[in-house]
């Protein structure tokens, strides 16, 4: 659906009369951690695009995780094998967090101790589709570790197994789903990528795929890393003196563009979940899969599974946070004791307050009354 920032635009079919709207600009006074949020100033809604007779009473279900690092590994098979009955929807995403090649040159130097470079062999992208992944986010901050040839190999990978892909600069990922038309966008703070820094590039790319589909899915690599870094931000953030990106004036920005949905990743822990003008923001979702790759010490090893049913206008069904934790060298499991629940709904209530998603005690997930 699209959402002007500045203008409400509202086309009456057929007649060719546009009639233009101020709008207000959304409170971010109230975005910073620890602080009890106050409600976005009341602005009128957009009107609704009209909706493709075959897209009309249609809908469909996403999930989605967070970082899957793999390597070569004896483990291999149980990579996604705790999980893979829940990875379950029309439209399936995670972010591959890694290239899948047997070539290129690692970005890390010989001997270095503090640069990671991820890859596995092509073959391992089949665990990837066995597991149910349907698209692959390549926006992130290991997509390139092996250069051009490792880009070229994992895109040549996933097109060879029929497994979608976006993240790269202008790249539109359109599936067609029960009739309706789902386009997803990833964006980072890499040349690699699309542009996360870049908000008004961004706009623009949402906008197209807004033309192109009925619902937009953005995905995005965003914020500091780590587990002193589990609260959005109400301003750019930096980790090893890279610009992470402003995760709310992004997301607001995409979601104004036309953006249905936002799934985020990078901070390698979840994140709080926010209500925006009737759109989901999941800021992060956490590590996923990380068998000798990524820490899953304590926090870093809480993850989820988010699944949400979309209208064929992009408009809420229902959503809910299936509990994952990853185990031994980081393989995912569904965690008997629940601990993302509590943890994304502290973070929701309070990083956005009354904006904050609703997470119930079994992991219902509900737009704050």
């Amino acid at each position: 659906m699209r959402r002007p920032s500045l203008f409400l635009v509202a086309v009456l079919a057929g007649a060719g009369i546009f009639a233009l709207t101020k709008l207000a600009s959304p409170d971010r006074a109230a975005s910073k951690p620890g602080a009890k949020a106050s409600a976005v100033p009341t602005r009128a809604r957009p009107v609704a695009r009209p909706v493709r007779a075959a897209a009309a009473g249609k809908s469909f279900t996403f999930a989605a995780t967070g970082d899957i690092a793999m390597v070569d590994s004896s483990e291999s098979a149980g990579y996604f094998a705790g999980v893979a009955r829940y990875l379950v929807g029309d439209v399936v995403m995670g972010n591959l967090e890694g290239t899948l090649t047997d070539r290129g040159s690692s970005k890390c130097g010989s001997g270095s101790s503090s640069c990671f470079a991820f890859h596995a062999s092509p073959s391992y992208g089949q665990l990837l589709r066995s597991a149910g992944f349907t698209v692959l986010n390549l926006a992130n901050n290991h997509a390139y570790d092996f250069g051009s040839i490792g880009q070229a190999d994992t895109v040549a990978t996933l097109d060879g197994l029929g497994l979608r892909h976006t993240g790269r600069p202008g790249e539109i990922a359109v599936l067609h789903v029960h009739d309706l038309r789902v386009a997803l966008v990833g964006f980072a703070p890499y040349p690699w990528a699309q542009s996360l820094t870049d908000i008004a590039a961004a706009k623009r790319l949402v906008r197209r795929a807004d033309a192109l589909a009925d619902v937009v899915i953005v995905t995005m690599h965003a914020g500091a890393e780590g587990s002193d870094h589990t609260h959005v931000m109400p301003s750019a953030e930096y980790f090893l003196g890279e610009n992470r990106g402003d995760s709310i004036d992004f997301t607001h920005a995409v979601v104004d563009a036309g953006a249905d949905l936002v799934a985020g990743s990078g901070p390698h822990v979840l994140r709080a979940m926010e209500w925006y003008h009737g759109r989901l923001i999941a800021y992060s979702l956490g590590n996923f899969e990380g068998a000798h790759t990524l820490s899953t010490a304590g926090i870093l090893g809480i993850s989820g599974i988010l699944r949400v049913t979309l209208r064929g206008d992009g408009t809420w069904v229902r959503g809910n946070l299936l509990p994952v934790h990853l185990v031994g060298s980081g393989l995912p499991e569904r965690d008997p004791a629940e601990a993302a629940h509590g943890v994304v709904r502290s973070l929701s209530r309070e990083d956005f307050g009354s904006r904050g998603i609703r997470v119930s005690y079994t992991g219902v997930l509900s737009p704050p009354g």
